[in-house]
């Protein structure tokens, strides 16, 4: 990991945080650890020379996975490792308390060490207290290594911004995730023979009484909050796979309707999939008060549905019932588990929130069927023409079973888009994306009040047309009806940062992470939001955020060297973009070190590097082209790649509103007859 000087930090498995007075101990502490192959991280030893001691520090316990710390008098008086200790707090790394005296705690270390583990050192001698420290240690790395970070598989990760990518190397994004949401599954179905059971209660390192901290703080998540993981599979057969985790998707989107719910979305809570992670771990992670689960077993035409309802704060199972159904009365499954939750989680239904539970839905099975097919193959990461085919094919088949099934459309639009963008050939590509946008206006005529059929269209014509005048409408429906929906706020917050709605982008984009933590995208979104408000220092905390999830994301760190060309750090970029050790695609490499060199006044270097970029990716750089232009000053040439790139429907038009790159040439005719072809609205 880089730190916020260019040196490289690497992440590590433990940051020991002490006063100087402690130093001793402290390195004793990493000796014995690193004996046992845990990766340390200790000031001054890790401390890149040159490299500014503070920004040192916040990367490398943005990129630990426990913090030790030695607790003692001199530590409690210690303002620095005060600061540390609420930054491990607040990046929710677990600490564990070394303690080697009994000075009395602050109050402000009081709130942040109340829920970690304790080891007395004094009381149990040095001998037995890293034995246990040792254990502590292997059981919060073994708990962190259960929970996935988010990564998100090849090809999936949204790259609407990166401004050197071909078109032709877009990946699977803004389509199939408006798709899925829409294309979301329909109902909750489990068998209770093989539900598990979780424990609520949180281990704890038994601690003399006088050594715990006077108050321990309650874990307190926003009220009416609930994940619902997915259900298990009974069937027996795991290529029923899709068919139990496109029921629980689509009861969780069912939830998400309810205004008063807080529903985790499907990345996050789908990120426990498979693990053994009990329910106090994943309440935690997720920041819920209640967590549902359960199994389905299908066999034919009938299913079992099982499902239970946690209380995460107590441990107490709230609710459970199984459904013995035929899949006929799925739509009416789900609505009764929707409601049931609702009524548990003392949240009232208002109007007809109960009849939008099941909207866009179909009471034929087989329709049913094919269209959670489609959904899942429309998950498949890689682009090939095959899979797209298939998925127009199954949805095909669910429209023909029932031409009123709505999320059906959705799911279609869905699909041609994602063949026009990736296999087709260039003369098919009108023809794909016209289809596409009659399939997403048949699924809002058939659904008027589904959120997510609103966002369908909005995307085809934003990314699929470049129609952004007509989208703005259809995203600003979306959100209205869909306001707790994760990928409403996702792609409602990055269309709005394009226009410089900058407002209602961060709005929507910190509501956005507080519903998907354990999505990188999720914090993405809100970085972007930042940079392209010209709010660096926050779009820098929020891509961090974003890295400790992926560390080694090319198109996290892309957006971070962006953040520091744009706030003037321009040194600190060169180093980072020109160190082989910074994860970058070589595109974008060339294209920061032609806007770094130039900047830096190596301007041989830099038309070196754009060379180098002409050469690896021709045209399909052209926007690329244009900023890198603009910053050198040269506005023809500038203005001529920003018209091939509108030719080309390059995806980084999409900023040109908002593309600090470009301001050299915004007062320029020839820029403003671009922007009015753009037809933006304002």
């Amino acid at each position: 990991m880089p730190d916020s000087d260019g040196s490289a930090v690497a992440s590590s498995d433990v940051f020991v945080s002490y006063a100087s007075q402690d130093a001793a101990i402290a390195n004793a502490v990493v000796a014995a650890l690193e004996r046992h192959g845990f990766k340390c991280w200790i000031a001054p030893r890790d401390v890149t020379p040159g490299a500014l001691y503070a920004d040192g520090i916040i990367n490398a316990i943005n990129g630990t996975k426990a913090l030790v710390l030695v607790l003692s008098g001199s530590s409690i008086a210690s303002p620095h490792v005060g600061k540390e200790v609420e930054r491990a707090s607040s990046k929710r790394r677990p600490i564990i308390a070394l303690r080697t005296d009994a000075a009395p705690l602050t109050s402000a270390l009081e709130y942040f060490l109340s829920e970690s583990q304790w080891i007395d050192l004094a009381a149990d001698g040095t001998e037995a207290a890293f034995a246990k420290l040792l254990t502590a240690v292997r059981r919060q790395l073994a708990v962190a290594s259960a929970i996935p970070a988010g990564a998100i598989p090849p090809g999936v990760a949204p790259d609407r911004h990166s401004p050197d990518r071909p078109a032709a190397r877009l990946p699977r994004s803004w389509l199939l995730v408006a798709a899925l949401t829409v294309a979301g599954v329909a109902l909750a179905w489990l068998a209770i023979d093989r539900l598990r059971s979780f424990a609520a209660a949180k281990q704890t390192a038994a601690v003399p009484s006088a050594s715990r901290p006077a108050t321990v703080a309650a874990f307190a998540p926003p009220p009416h909050s609930v994940a619902v993981l997915p259900f298990v599979n009974m069937s027996g057969d795991p290529s029923q796979d899709y068919f139990s985790d496109g029921i629980s998707e689509e009861l969780l989107n069912s939830l998400s309707r309810l205004n008063d719910l807080q529903v985790v979305a499907r990345t996050s809570s789908f990120s426990f999939k498979g693990q053994n992670v009990d329910v106090a771990t994943i309440a935690h992670q997720l920041n819920v008060g209640a967590v549902l689960e359960g199994s389905v077993r299908r066999a034919g035409n009938t299913v079992r549905i099982t499902v239970q309802l946690i209380n995460t704060v107590t441990g107490f199972h709230i609710w459970s019932q199984t459904y013995d159904r035929n899949l006929t009365d799925i739509l009416q499954v789900q609505t009764d588990v929707a409601t049931a939750v609702a009524q548990q989680l003392e949240t009232r239904l208002v109007g007809d929130e109960e009849a939008r539970i099941g909207m866009g839905g179909t009471k034929n099975s087989e329709a049913y069927d094919a269209y959670l097919r489609g959904v899942q193959l429309l998950r498949n990461p890689d682009p090939e023409e095959a899979n797209d085919k298939a998925a127009i094919a199954a949805f095909d088949q669910a429209i023909a079973l029932d031409p009123d099934y709505a999320r059906a459309y959705g799911g279609r639009a869905a699909a041609l888009g994602n063949f026009a963008i990736f296999n087709a050939k260039p003369r098919e590509q009108p023809g794909l994306r016209a289809q596409a946008l009659e399939a997403a206006q048949r699924a809002v005529e058939l659904a008027p009040e589904l959120g997510e059929a609103h966002l369908i269209v909005a995307e085809i014509r934003a990314f699929l047309l470049l129609d952004y005048a007509a989208a703005a409408p259809e995203f600003d429906r979306a959100l209205a009806l869909a306001p707790g929906n994760a990928q409403v706020l996702r792609a409602f917050a990055g269309f709005a940062a394009d226009l410089g709605h900058f407002e209602p982008a961060v709005k929507a984009a910190r509501r956005l992470v507080s519903l998907d933590p354990q999505d990188v995208n999720a914090h993405i979104t809100l970085g972007m939001a930042l940079y392209f408000a010209r709010r660096y220092g926050e779009a820098s905390a929020a891509l961090q955020d974003a890295k400790v999830l992926n560390p080694g994301s090319h198109y996290v760190q892309s957006f971070i060297m962006q953040t520091l060309l744009a706030s003037g750090q321009t040194e600190l970029a060169r180093q980072q973009c020109e160190s082989t050790s910074t994860p970058l695609d070589e595109d974008f490499r060339h294209h920061c070190l032609a806007l770094a060199y130039h900047s830096l006044g190596r301007q041989a270097d830099a038309e070196r590097e754009l060379q180098q970029l002409k050469a690896l990716n021709g045209d399909g750089s052209a926007y690329g082209f244009a900023r890198i232009y603009a910053q050198w000053g040269d506005s023809p040439k500038s203005l001529q790649w920003l018209a091939t790139a509108q030719r080309l429907r390059n995806p980084g038009l999409q900023a040109l509103r908002v593309d600090w790159a470009l301001d050299p040439i915004r007062s320029e005719p020839r820029f403003k007859e671009i922007e009015a072809r753009m037809n933006l609205p304002p």
